[in-house]
């Protein structure tokens, strides 16, 4: 459809944030949805306010939903007016918010393969990465009771270990030295546990690599399963897709999902995987191996077959496994897949640095899983929009800048009923948010950082060959299958 203002003349941003919401949120996908007949929040305007809210950059959540409810009900006057509350608005959302999220998710989704059709597969593969991320909380009661970590006894234990082992430390050294080191780790043990009680919302998210777009998310506290997570999102992918994941997503139970599911992945494996060579098919096969653990073994399980990819990073080998026949992936589309799995990261820190997500403002422990889903739709939205007017411009979507397609909608939210003289416009804007071409020639990396992770390597997984024990355990097994064919 045309949406371009012709850039000359007095206009507005009225007009194209209509055509916006006409398109994210169409009546159409609203009809399934029922509520009173005289109730004061329909499920579009409650969707349309939401969106809003969550795009604004006000600081105040009120104020983000003063903004929010004055445009929507200005730009669709015919409609019923929605409620004057804050308070009203989080009610309704938590009563009609799951129904209307799930609505606008689906037709973010079609539009992501109308509009990216040719830029959907990554050689020939529709790949999604997925990690996980945690998301700063106010420090209330609600979120300390909803989000902090449990404790478990196993810290409880170390931390005991730790203390008799301080103690009989502290005896060898004099009463001054004693004192001071005691004081020391008084206050060091307190701001530790203090910490460690921080409330955070752990975020899992499942991001399609060749648009740069999220596709499903789930949330919990912070001590959530990522790969618990992902299991429960595993029937929201489409047919054939392929997963690409971090070195945190591996196990047997958890590969067995996947397959079950019918899905593929490429998953990079470390130190807390161990894999077997020359057990079945991999006695022919040197890139073939066998994830078997002895617990699975003991309970006659079968073998998992698995193919080993081993590339380098110009720093360390890197080692992939995925269920993909070699003929459907070579070892360089696996390089260029696993590439692409970075920008699942970055989508993060576009979502807490940029967006200013990274910390939530909720005091309400179900009010901040509000705010949060609220803002990967609108993040959603507008990397949607963003990335599909670069690509009619001639440009991939991953060109697209974050930072460009935000700045861009959130100055047309600011001004939107404001009349101004040429200048560009919300398409424009848009179009023109591209990421830098130039070749970086210092390192990103901030100096002596203080706060900076200094994460561990995956390390290498263990590559053994099979035992005598697994290779008879292996072909009872297959007689085991083999006769219970026959007989059916």
């Amino acid at each position: 459809m045309s949406h371009q203002d012709g850039g000359k003349g007095i206009v507005t941003d009225r007009e194209a944030l209509r055509q916006v919401i006409n398109e994210l949120l169409p009546a159409s996908v609203f009809r399934g949805l029922q509520t009173r007949p005289d109730a004061s929040w329909k499920p579009r305007i409650l969707a349309i306010v939401a969106c809003l809210w969550a795009m604004s950059d006000r600081q105040n959540l009120t104020d983000r939903f003063d903004d929010a409810r004055r445009i929507g009900q200005e730009m669709f006057p015919r409609r019923t007016p929605p409620g004057t509350s804050y308070q009203g608005f989080i009610k309704m959302l938590h009563k009609h918010g799951d129904a209307c999220l799930g609505a606008v998710i689906a037709n973010l989704r079609e539009l992501m393969q109308e509009e990216f059709a040719d830029h959907w597969t990554i050689d020939g593969h529709s790949v999604f990465a997925v990690d996980g991320s945690k998301v700063k909380l106010p420090r209330t009661e609600s979120h300390q009771a909803a989000y902090s970590p449990t404790r478990t006894d196993k810290k409880t234990e170390d931390t005991t270990k730790q203390e008799k082992k301080t103690s009989a430390k502290k005896k060898t050294t004099g009463a001054t030295s004693r004192k001071k080191k005691a004081a020391t780790k008084k206050q060091s043990a307190a701001s530790v546990n203090k910490k460690a009680d921080s409330p955070q919302m752990f975020l899992t998210l499942l991001w399609h690599a060749s648009t740069g777009l999220p596709w499903a998310w789930r949330t919990g506290p912070s001590d959530s399963s990522e790969r618990g997570h992902l299991v429960e999102m595993l029937d929201e992918l489409p047919k054939n897709a392929l997963i690409t994941a971090d070195a945190g997503f591996v196990g047997y139970d958890f590969f067995k999902s996947i397959l079950d599911a019918g899905g593929k992945f490429l998953i990079r494996v470390g130190a807390n995987v161990r894999l077997l060579r020359k057990l079945g098919k991999s006695r022919r096969d040197g890139d073939t191996v066998c994830l078997w653990p002895d617990t699975k073994r003991k309970k006659g399980e079968p073998a998992m077959t698995l193919r080993l990819i081993t590339l380098h990073d110009g720093r360390q080998p890197v080692y992939l496994v995925t269920n993909v026949s070699e003929s459907d992936l070579s070892d360089d589309s696996a390089a260029r897949i696993y590439q692409a799995r970075w920008g699942v990261e970055v989508f993060f820190r576009t979502l807490k640095q940029t967006f200013g997500r990274r910390t939530l403002r909720s005091g309400a422990a179900s009010n901040a899983r509000l705010e949060l889903n609220w803002s990967l739709i609108a993040l959603w939205s507008v990397c949607l929009l963003g990335g599909r007017e670069v690509s009619r411009s001639g440009h991939a979507p991953t060109r697209l800048s974050p930072a460009g397609a935000i700045r861009a909608l959130q100055t047309s939210l600011r001004g939107w009923n404001m009349r101004r003289v040429g200048g560009p416009g919300l398409w424009e804007g848009l179009s023109a948010s591209l990421l830098d071409d130039y070749t970086r020639s210092t390192s990103k990396t901030a100096r002596n950082y203080p706060r900076q992770k200094h994460r561990k390597p995956p390390g290498h997984p263990k590559i053994e060959p099979a035992t005598a024990e697994q290779l008879l355990a292996a072909k009872a097994f297959r007689e085991k299958t083999l006769g219970l064919w026959l007989t059916a």
